[in-house]
């Protein structure tokens, strides 16, 4: 692509060499101008808009109940759950009152994934057939994808 000059639009698609967008520059003065309805549409599904309550979208709870119903492993079922971020930690996240940690996702497969409740953090827990993973990781994309 040859050069171009940086565009003095408001909003401006950013594309990539090979012509993929990748993203879109609001500049200061629109954001400020339109915050409100911005946060509404581009936070709708998470806690990162100040000031706004979130919307919780159920856990799936039948896709837990199906990982259940294969359940084959060479050891018990544990319902720990541990953020090694914030230190968060219960020993049954299915008995908690306030829940520390929601489900996010889970699979015959053996994976099982959490969002911390305290810092948003995303834990995972791949289970083998001898022992079990527990990964931490931040969440990278706070915003809901059309």
């Amino acid at each position: 692509m040859e050069n171009q000059m940086i565009s003095k639009k408001d909003v401006q698609p950013l594309y990539d060499e090979t012509g993929t967008l990748q993203g879109v520059f609001i500049s200061a003065h629109k954001w400020q101008e339109n915050a409100p309805a911005l946060e509404k549409i581009l936070f709708s599904m998470t806690s990162s808009a100040p000031g706004k309550t979130d919307v919780i979208k159920p856990e799936p709870i039948k896709d837990w109940e199906t990982f259940l119903s294969f359940w084959d492993f060479k050891y018990p079922l544990e319902k720990i759950v541990k953020c090694d971020n914030c230190g968060s930690h219960t020993n049954d996240w299915t008995e908690d009152d306030p829940k520390k940690f929601t489900l996010k996702a889970a699979n015959i497969g053996g994976m099982v994934s959490f969002q911390c409740n305290c810092c948003a953090y995303r834990v995972t827990k791949k289970h083998f057939k001898d022992h079990i993973k527990y990964e931490c990781s931040p969440m990278t994309c706070l915003i809901k994808r059309a």
